[in-house]
């Protein structure tokens, strides 16, 4: 029996999928592969232009597509090289992908945002589909009913056993599935919509160009730099990256991209010796990149990126730190393209001199008056605006960020790596009330603080959670998790899984303010597919 090539797992993600084609990719040669390896399963409906059945009947992002042809190689026997998987996944996500307006609300999922806690408005929807899977795996995709109505037995054939688990038993699942969600998914996730039809004939901007951005990512505060984009071949880049972190160290690397369905960047790079990946969305006039940069192997490690092309509209993407207290000085740097001369910080804040200018951020020293009113600014220089800053006068309260989150052991010497812990500190200042935690709170943004992790309770001191879990680093908020398997330290050798309490300290004056958080620490999650 021959042994098939299946795709490689790194990180949870497929990165064979993303990985540029050797060569141009052409729509004639995903059909010829299209026609030579699917006959087998899929019936031909037209040949101009090339309808099959059931594959040409949905809409998906990049990664749904794929994990459809991922799954059709470990389950269906499909054989494909590396090249012919990468060929079809763009012309399924450019021919049959989802229009900007249909990922709005789900893009958490394409960028690793697995901390994400959903809610949905519909309590059928998440108890029938975001139980197993999250509910943006099911929200990025478009079919019509009858492909709907295959999905729901396409489940029961392969977990035969649905119908008796938790949330199914107690009810008539399939009746439910079929007579009630069915007619629901196809009436919000159409395969045909107006957006997507707009999408399709819309003009589809180049990437290429010099691109400034800014970043910020727990544990290293503040990033901005520079993003020098070519090429553009079938939508193909080179890409290399040239920035700093907030505290003056480099951050720089080089790497290749692809875009899919004319707005979807995915890009490979290594930043500082560590690979990392990049999930964006071009904005429909070519002048914004937004999305996550993360570590490929540490997805959880990662920074919301925005970015700006040079000579277009001149726009202010940030001021950081963005934040200043009433009465004091201090240096903040302004990131955007076509940055003027004249500077305004708004009411109550002056520039005391300029330090530093180029074509992508201005240095600034500046001082806000003692009686400044707190509250938010708009910042300009010249004609590029859009960026904020905000005037407080004392912290009031602090949160953790996230307030609840969950780590994974890994690691020795096993598949699965590790996945870690990333706090920051939220400082907040208190409103009119003069009381923390209430409504009219206004949030200042995230303060340096020091970490630490205690037992979330009564059992988790019992088991001595702090010892086995792993390691928090005071300075950064970082959570390194202990190795996998048992651990015959532990009673009954379980694993280094626990109950955590995260602990944040932030100096205030004279006073320390403290916020907690929860984190489980538990077992490696083994299905980690593109989409969770």
């Amino acid at each position: 029996m021959k042994k098939l090539r299946l795709p490689r797992l790194s990180g949870g993600l497929l990165l064979a999928g993303f990985i540029l084609p050797t060569g141009a990719v052409q729509a004639g040669d995903a059909e010829a592969i299209i026609q030579n390896k699917c006959v087998a399963c899929h019936t031909q409906e037209s040949a101009k232009p090339l309808q099959m059945s059931r594959m040409s009947h949905q809409r998906k992002t990049p990664e749904g597509w794929l994990m459809t042809i991922a799954r059709m190689q470990v389950m269906h026997g499909l054989e494909v090289t590396d090249d012919e998987r990468r060929t079809l996944v763009k012309y399924f996500a450019d021919k049959q992908g989802l229009a900007p307006e249909e990922t709005a609300g789900s893009r958490y999922a394409m960028e690793r945002r697995l901390n994400t806690m959903e809610n949905f408005d519909s309590p059928e929807f998440t108890d029938m589909c975001a139980r197993c899977h999250s509910g943006a795996r099911v929200k990025l995709q478009r079919r019509p009913e009858s492909e709907w109505k295959h999905l729901v037995n396409f489940h029961l054939g392969q977990w035969p056993s649905l119908e008796y688990q938790a949330l199914a038993r107690d009810r008539d699942w399939i009746g439910l599935a079929l007579n009630e969600m069915v007619p629901a998914l196809a009436k919000e996730l159409p395969l045909q919509s107006a957006s997507w039809d707009k999408w399709q004939s819309a003009k589809k901007m180049p990437a290429s160009g010099s691109w400034s951005f800014s970043a910020q990512m727990p544990g290293k505060g503040d990033i901005r730099g520079v993003m020098t984009v070519s090429g553009g071949k079938d939508d193909q880049y080179k890409v290399s990256v040239d920035g700093e972190y907030a505290d003056g160290s480099a951050l720089k690397g080089s790497g290749s991209a692809i875009v899919y369905t004319g707005y979807e960047w995915r890009a490979n790079l290594t930043i500082d010796g560590v690979k990392m990946r990049q999930v964006f969305a071009l904005s429909k006039d070519g002048s914004e990149l937004t999305g996550r940069m993360f570590e490929a192997v540490h997805d959880e490690a990662g920074m919301d990126f925005t970015a700006v092309k040079a000579g277009t509209t001149p726009t202010l993407l940030a001021v950081q730190p963005g934040y200043i207290r009433a009465g004091s000085t201090g240096v903040l740097t302004l990131v955007g393209t076509g940055l003027g001369k004249q500077i305004s910080l708004g009411d109550g804040i002056r520039v005391v001199s300029e330090l530093y200018r180029d074509d992508n951020k201005v240095v600034v020293q500046a001082t806000a008056e003692s009686q400044a009113k707190p509250g938010s600014r708009n910042v300009v220089a010249g004609k590029a605006n859009g960026a904020m800053l905000t005037v407080y006068d004392q912290i009031g309260s602090v949160k953790v960020v996230p307030d609840f989150s969950v780590a994974r052991v890994g690691g020795n010497g096993g598949s699965t790596p590790k996945y870690n812990g990333h706090f920051q500190a939220e400082a907040w200042m208190n409103g009119a009330d003069g009381k923390p935690g209430t409504e009219d709170d206004m949030r200042i943004g995230f303060v340096p603080a020091k970490w630490h992790v205690e037992p979330f309770d009564e059992q988790a001191a019992a088991d001595r959670d702090t010892h086995f879990t792993g390691r928090m680093d005071e300075k950064t908020g970082v959570f390194t998790t202990a190795g996998s398997g048992p651990n015959p330290e532990r009673r009954m050798s379980t694993n280094n899984a626990g109950n955590l309490k995260v602990v944040a300290e932030v100096k205030e004056d004279a006073e320390t303010l403290s916020a907690e958080g929860q984190m489980i620490v538990t077992v490696q999650r083994w299905n980690n597919p593109p989409l969770p």
